[in-house]
């Protein structure tokens, strides 16, 4: 049986609702039947087996890794030459490497009789909630990443105990089969089908059947060669089509259990049907009788309206631009086409140097590098802003807007509205200190949609006069990831952290989704996950030696859309992880320095 069920060239023209054509459940049919065979297979394999096999898959990818992010960066529009190709590369096949790496350490600790935890630190985090610190685990990431750190907050009441006890998830009984999943994958980045798959495996023993999202159907190639190891033994199949594919899956018998990674209107679609149409009538009923269309577990990642929170201090005018340009890369990256891209900062009314960081913010918002809108519906999406906020900024040719809400202005449709596209806002609020950052956190709280991440930007001076006050009010921030001093993405990048909505999210009331995925040290009972990075990059962070986790030795991130040489240096750092080549590292930070 080839490993690409091809059912997009077999499906006739029709809608998304329309059921699979004969010949394309035949073949979604014979795949399923290969993987209930490779579940017993995987169910068979030991963990020493299954390192192995991570490593026979890391080498397919490392082989095609380059192509890969070729194929990514042009299906993107982003042609030979153009600087931000970097993107493909660590959104791509860099982050693949990564969470391979950190899954094979987890498994080779299991198989000798140690824990995922061992060796890890644990503390106390506020709230009664136990802290895993699980980035930097690598001497070479707290090198690569200096200033930057990562830690996982256990729900409430979690003990180090439990939490030693339960990780390690379903390779605890290894020999236990979870059946099959179905990964409906993400169309806006490369890398996260992938890492949808690898979790299934290894966090719930299930084999998979992977619907790579059409936006990336020049990708199957690439993905059928680097993954051979794991399609040759019948763990995975990967299928291609629309919505007839995706319904005929939800709803087969041989499926156990469904993960999306997409919107919310398409989960509740799966879950209780259609909203409009003929079907919308019975959908209203199915959801007033807690009646779900879906009969089976599902989990899903589904984004959100992230905030920027900018805690107001002293800034320099070095500050002001770096902080401005990090702004920027937050909503700029993969031209907003980010399930975490950052939509609205949230500024004091009272800062003094409030005109000044608004200021800087349009200068780096407009010089970013043009690029194609590509995602499909971004086009109506700007429109809606542009119907929203007709006194907003557009830039690049119209294709990015810088909307500033000022007191007689609505801010619903910006704050409720996750525009998957090229749209900032700006949204002011009183105070100064503690005042300003409660008033901030509990805005964001209440007022945006969503809870998958947000990001706070203070200096380390006002992060020193807050104390445990900061601390307490980035407890009380509910989203699954936090990112203080960089941005929420970071999160995503490193595997042995956890990526997802904060936990109480249901099929009724799904928000930014439910479950995590990543988390290659497999734990459980995960609340949140918090990053710290460095509020100034190098050389200026020489000024913060001798205070944990601010000097830095990396310059201008090369994830910055702002970085001049940002695709070498993205490239240069993939290819690093995946050769150790020394040599070739310092020639990758001379040119990061450049940047």
């Amino acid at each position: 049986m080839p490993s690409t069920a091809n059912t997009a060239a077999k499906s006739p023209s029709k809608s998304a609702t329309a059921p699979a054509a004969p010949a394309v459940a035949s073949a979604l049919d014979a795949a399923l039947t290969d993987l209930a065979i490779g579940s017993a297979a995987w169910s068979h394999l030991t963990l020493g087996q299954r390192a192995r096999l991570l490593d026979r898959v890391r080498a397919t990818v490392v082989a095609d890794a380059a192509t890969w992010a070729d194929v990514a960066a042009t299906s993107k529009g982003l042609g030979p030459g153009h600087p931000l190709r970097g993107e493909e590369w660590l959104g791509g096949p860099h982050a693949v490497i990564l969470a391979l790496d950190a899954y094979r350490r987890t498994l080779a600790k299991l198989a000798k009789g140690a824990g995922p935890l061992d060796g890890v630190k644990t503390d106390a985090a506020p709230g009664g909630r136990v802290r895993v610190h699980a980035f930097p685990l690598d001497p070479v990431d707290a090198l690569l990443l200096s200033g930057h750190s990562g830690e996982i907050w256990l729900q409430p009441g979690i003990t180090e105990a439990e939490a030693a006890r339960s990780a390690g998830l379903a390779q605890l009984h290894p020999t236990t089969p979870g059946g099959i999943g179905l990964v409906l994958g993400a169309g806006n980045q490369s890398s996260i089908p992938i890492l949808d798959v690898f979790y299934e495996l290894l966090a719930h023993n299930r084999v998979v059947i992977l619907k790579v999202n059409p936006t990336q159907d020049a990708l199957v190639p690439v993905f059928e060669r680097a993954l051979a190891p794991l399609i040759e033994l019948a763990l995975l199949r990967i299928v291609t089509g629309g919505g007839d594919v995706g319904a005929y899956l939800t709803q087969h018998p041989d499926v156990a259990h469904v993960h999306i990674t997409g919107a919310a209107p398409t989960f509740d679609t799966i879950v209780w049907g259609p909203s409009s149409g003929a079907g919308a009538a019975e959908t209203k009923r199915r959801r007033a009788e807690n009646r779900p269309l879906l009969q089976k577990p599902i989990t899903a990642e589904l984004g959100g309206v992230s905030p920027i929170l900018v805690v107001p201090g002293t800034w320099t005018e070095a500050d002001l631009q770096f902080q401005a340009e990090h702004v920027a890369t937050m909503r700029l990256q993969n031209a907003g086409h980010n399930c975490i891209a950052g939509q609205v900062v949230v500024v004091s009314s009272d800062w003094p140097q409030r005109d000044a960081f608004l200021a800087a913010l349009e200068k780096a918002y407009a010089a970013a590098p043009t690029r194609p809108v590509w995602y499909p519906r971004s086009a109506e999406k700007l429109r809606a802003a542009a119907a929203d906020y007709p006194s907003g900024q557009w830039f690049a040719g119209g294709t990015r807007a810088l909307v500033e809400i000022d007191g007689d202005q609505d801010a619903a449709a910006l704050e409720r509205t996750e525009y998957f596209a090229p749209v900032l806002g700006v949204v002011e609020l009183p105070g100064l200190g503690q005042e300003f950052l409660d008033r901030a956190v509990a805005h964001a709280d209440d007022r945006l949609a969503g809870t998958l991440g947000a990001n706070v930007l203070i200096d380390p001076v006002t992060q020193d006069a807050l104390g445990a006050g900061f601390e307490r009010a980035i407890a009380d921030l509910r989203y699954g990831a936090i990112a203080i001093n960089t941005w929420t993405a970071f999160a995503f990048l490193q595997p042995t952290l956890t990526w997802g909505g904060f936990p109480g999210s249901t099929i009724d009331d799904v928000g930014s989704g439910i479950g995590i995925v990543h988390n290659s040290l497999l734990l459980d009972h995960v609340e949140r996950t918090v990053v710290r990075g460095p509020f100034r990059p190098f050389p200026r962070s020489l000024s913060a030696i001798g205070r944990p986790g601010t000097f830095s030795a990396l310059p201008k991130p090369p994830w910055f859309v702002t970085s001049r040489t940002g695709a070498a240096v993205s490239e240069g750092f993939s290819r690093f992880q995946m050769t150790r080549d020394w040599a070739g590292l310092v020639g990758t930070m001379l040119q990061a320095f450049r940047g």
